[in-house]
């Protein structure tokens, strides 16, 4: 009994913050679900949903490759307060423009912008501060409940979303999300000290430009690493060009705007995931991270996309849903046990930062270009008369949407086919010493 109060003592702190910040969380995607909805809604094109994840990953690529040594030299929690402030004040300005009837499209791209900059510092900061309030012996529960919120964000934000804009429309919504704000705020300001990182004060003696490049030096002589960092910039370039951004705006064409569908979907995206972190925490540590991390990858294209691509129906997408994003958590898991066990602590705002931007600078790319894509190529040879267009047609279907569906069905089977390829290279053998 003793053993067990010790050790929830010393994820107290982690626990509360965890807590407020997962609270939070759900606040700001609930938001995020409901304007693509208000988006689909004004312009009914794949590009109204795809242009605000892109206006989001843009400044956050952008910003994350110094990011992060700024993070290393400022403290945690005054990171965390500036952004968590700043999205605050942008869900404010989309209320207040929602109420005097002027909201158009370009405030949520402008506001997106700088919510995704402050994301950048955000994560950087976040993860430090877990890290420094969590017990080493303690990191893999911690990853777990991490996992677990993460995935419980992921099912309740597109039914809840639904659920209050079909009472209170969007403003219901936005007034949610500032309360949960508040939450945290308060939580953050009075309930948690987060320790500064011990020997830091040392390493701000070198020059901003220099502790940067540090970063890239650092993961540029992890052989193995780099070449997984790259590996996944192409994969999130296909993952980005037909994943959750173009998805709304096939179910939705594919439904008659159906959002109660849209909502059951999502849904499963999120318990497929929580599945997935799960099975990451409990079953045994894998032999082979190379094999949990490339298999887990080409399975999820194969199951989510491919099945995307050929379904037409709502109970294929949410199975395509569920068993697609069952592996990711455990992909994770094997690539952030990795980057974990080889950066000091110290260094680990700067190293994580440069992963993500190497790793993700191909995200916004694919959100535009899987948008053109849709509008102005697939979608309309779908909807022509041809040869090929009826060959296709027995795969995806016809009508709208089905140009999309193309579009998942070829990057289902390029990322299962990279995924395995990669499987085979022995440059991934060092993934496990």
């Amino acid at each position: 009994m003793k053993k067990k109060l010790h050790k929830e003592n010393q994820l107290h702190p982690f626990i509360i913050l965890w807590g407020s910040q997962s609270i939070s969380e759900l606040g700001s995607s609930m938001t995020s679900f409901a304007l693509v909805l208000w988006a689909y809604g004004q312009k009914g094109t794949a590009m109204s949903t795809v242009s605000m994840a892109f206006f989001t990953y843009l400044p956050y690529v952008l910003v994350s490759l110094f990011a992060g040594t700024l993070a290393d030299r400022w403290k945690k929690k005054h990171i965390m307060f500036v952004c968590d402030t700043i999205a605050a004040m942008g869900s404010m300005a989309i209320f207040v423009l929602l109420l005097s009837g002027q909201l158009a499209m370009w405030h949520l791209y402008g506001i997106n912008l700088v919510i995704g900059a402050m994301n950048a510092f955000q994560q950087p900061a976040s993860m430090v501060a877990v890290t420094l309030l969590t017990p080493r012996k303690h990191y893999s529960n911690v990853s777990g409940m991490q996992a677990f919120s993460n995935a419980l964000v992921a099912i309740l934000q597109p039914v809840l979303a639904t659920f209050v804009m079909s009472l209170g429309g969007l403003t219901a919504v936005l007034v949610i999300d500032l309360a949960t704000f508040i939450v945290a705020f308060v939580t953050l300001a009075f309930f948690i000290r987060i320790p500064e990182v011990s020997g830091s004060t040392s390493g701000q003696k070198s020059g901003f430009f220099k502790q940067t490049a540090d970063g890239i030096r650092y993961l540029r002589k992890q052989r193995a690493i780099w070449r997984m960092i790259l590996f996944f910039a192409l994969v999130n370039l296909l993952s980005s060009m037909a994943g959750n951004a173009l998805m709304p705006a096939m179910i939705l064409s594919r439904t008659g705007n159906d959002q109660r569908t849209l909502s059951i979907v999502s849904a499963c995206l999120g318990i497929g995931t929580m599945a997935g972190g799960l099975w990451a925490t409990f079953a045994r540590p894998v032999k082979s991270r190379r094999r949990a991390i490339f298999l887990s990858c080409g399975l999820s294209f194969l199951f989510c996309d491919c099945l995307w691509g050929f379904g037409r129906t709502w109970p294929i997408w949410a199975f395509a849903a569920l068993i697609g994003n069952f592996p990711i958590p455990i992909l994770n898991a094997g690539m952030t046990s990795v980057m974990r066990e080889r950066i000091p602590v110290e260094w680990q705002g700067r190293v994580f930062s440069t992963q993500a931007a190497f790793q993700f600078f191909t995200i916004p790319l694919g959100y535009l270009l899987g948008g053109v894509l849709a509008d102005y190529v697939f979608e309309p040879f779908m909807l022509r008369t041809s040869y090929w267009q009826n060959m296709l047609e027995m795969l995806v279907g016809s009508g709208k949407g089905s140009g999309i569906a193309l579009i998942f069905l070829l990057t289902g089977m390029i990322g299962f086919i990279i995924s395995i390829a990669a499987l085979k290279n022995p440059v991934y053998r060092e993934l496990d010493s």
